[in-house]
C-alpha cells in the first residue's frame, strides 16, 4: 500500500506543479496582493468578557422576503421608523416595533452606510452613487463623489456631526461593490476617511492609505470619531479637535473578526458589526499573499471559490475601545450592521432578506 501512496504522491506533485508555476510566473492585469502590514496581529484576539456564540437562536427575523440585503441601520425615534438600504437600490423602513416594511427611495445604486440628517432626512453612502443625501420630501441630492480628483469607488460608511459636517469613507477607491473580495485579497490600502462640509461643500480627505475603509461612528463629545478598517482587523480613532486633532490613535485591534459598521447606541457603548469571523483560512490567506493570488485566479478564471464566511456577529466596547460584550454564531455571515433600539437589538446582513432582532432583556449576557 505505502508504494501505491507515494506514486499517488508523486502524480499529484506532477500535476500541480506546473499549475503551481503559472500561477507564480503570471500576473493578472490589475491584482497584485500584497504582505500585510507589519502590525497586522496574527495572535490572540481581544477577548469580551460576555459571550452568546448561539444568536441565531435568540434573533427574531422581521420584514422577512421585504429587505434583500439590509446593510446599516439608522432609527427615527421621532417617527418610530428603522431605515436601511438594501440590494436592490431601494432604501427602505421599517415601523418599530410593529415590522411593518414600506419602500422609501430608490437611489438607482447600492445605498450602504445610513443616517439622520438633521432636517430629518437621510445621508447615503451609496457605493455605486457616492454621498447621497434624501430629503424629507425623498428628493435625492447627489453630495459629491470625488476627492483631489479621485474618484469614489466604494463608498461605505457614513455619521453626521453635530454641527453638520458629514464624515464617511470610500473603502476602496480602485474596486467597486461587485469586486469588494478582490481589495480584500489583494489586502492594499485603497480606502479613505473624508470629510464633507454642506456649507462649503467642500471635500476634504483626513486620512489616506486604509485596508478598506467602513463604519464611521462620531464620538458622543463631538471631539472624535472611530473608523474601522477591516482587511487589518481593527478600529481607530481620528480627533476632530483639541490637541490631537488631525491625528490617528489607536482605539482597538485584534478584533477576533472583520469588522464593518460601527455605531453608537447613547448608552456608552459602541457596537462594532463583525461581518466574519477570524478562521484558520482566513489567517492562511492574509499570512501569504501568493495564497491569496492562487484563490483569485481559480475564482476568476477556473470555478467560484466559496468565501467560508462565517462566525459573524458583533462586539460592544466601552467609550475607550475595551470589550463588554459579544453575539456571534458559526451560521451568520456578513452581518454588517448593528444598532441599540430600546430594549432591542437589530442587526441587519448582506446574506438575509430580513432584519434580525434580539431582546435583551431575554439575553443571558446582558447585565
Amino acid at each position: 500500500m505505502a508504494p501505491v501512496l507515494g506514486l499517488a504522491a508523486k502524480a499529484v506533485l506532477l500535476v500541480l506543479a506546473p499549475v503551481l508555476l503559472a500561477v507564480a510566473l503570471y500576473s493578472p492585469k490589475d491584482f497584485s496582493p500584497a504582505a500585510v502590514p507589519p502590525n497586522y496581529s496574527f495572535g490572540a484576539d481581544v477577548y469580551a468578557p460576555r459571550h452568546d456564540a448561539r444568536v441565531l437562536a435568540s434573533s427574531e427575523r422581521i420584514g422577512e422576503g421585504r429587505l434583500p440585503g439590509p446593510e446599516d441601520l439608522a432609527y427615527d425615534a421621532a417617527g418610530g421608523w428603522l431605515y436601511t438600504g438594501c440590494a436592490d437600490g431601494w432604501i427602505r423602513r421599517v415601523s418599530v416595533p410593529g415590522g411593518e416594511v414600506e419602500d422609501w427611495v430608490y437611489t438607482g445604486g447600492r445605498p450602504l452606510g445610513v443616517v439622520l440628517a438633521g432636517d430629518g432626512g437621510l445621508v447615503v453612502a451609496d457605493a455605486d452613487k457616492g454621498l447621497l443625501k434624501v430629503s424629507p420630501e425623498k428628493t435625492v441630492e447627489l453630495l459629491t463623489d470625488e476627492a483631489e480628483g479621485l474618484k469614489f469607488a466604494l463608498t461605505d460608511g457614513v455619521d453626521v456631526a453635530a454641527d453638520g459636517t458629514i464624515y464617511f469613507t470610500d473603502a476602496s477607491y480602485k474596486n467597486d461593490l461587485a469586486h469588494f473580495m478582490k481589495d480584500v485579497l489583494e489586502a492594499r490600502p485603497h480606502g479613505r476617511l473624508m470629510s464633507f462640509d454642506p456649507s462649503t461643500r467642500k471635500t476634504v480627505v483626513l486620512v489616506r492609505d486604509l485596508y478598506f475603509a467602513n463604519g464611521v461612528a462620531i464620538a458622543p463629545d463631538q471631539g472624535s470619531l472611530i473608523y474601522c478598517e477591516t482587511v487589518v482587523r481593527k478600529c481607530e480613532r481620528y480627533h476632530i479637535r483639541g490637541d490631537k486633532a488631525g491625528m490617528v490613535t489607536r482605539f482597538i485591534g485584534s478584533l477576533p473578526g472583520y469588522p464593518d459598521n460601527i455605531r453608537y447606541d447613547g448608552e456608552g457603548r459602541y457596537w462594532i458589526a463583525l461581518s466574519a469571523g477570524r478562521t484558520l483560512e482566513w489567517d492562511v490567506l492574509m499570512r501569504w499573499p501568493f495564497v491569496r493570488k492562487l484563490v483569485y485566479m481559480v475564482d476568476t478564471y477556473v470555478v467560484s471559490v466559496p468565501q467560508n464566511l462565517r462566525y459573524a456577529g458583533a462586539m460592544s466596547v466601552t467609550l475607550d475601545g475595551e470589550p463588554v460584550t459579544m453575539y456571534t454564531d458559526r451560521g451568520l455571515a456578513h452581518a454588517t450592521g448593528w444598532l441599540k433600539v430600546g430594549d432591542y437589538l437589530y442587526y441587519g446582513s448582506l446574506a438575509s432578506s430580513y432584519i434580525s432582532r434580539i431582546d435583551l432583556t431575554k439575553s443571558s449576557i446582558e447585565a
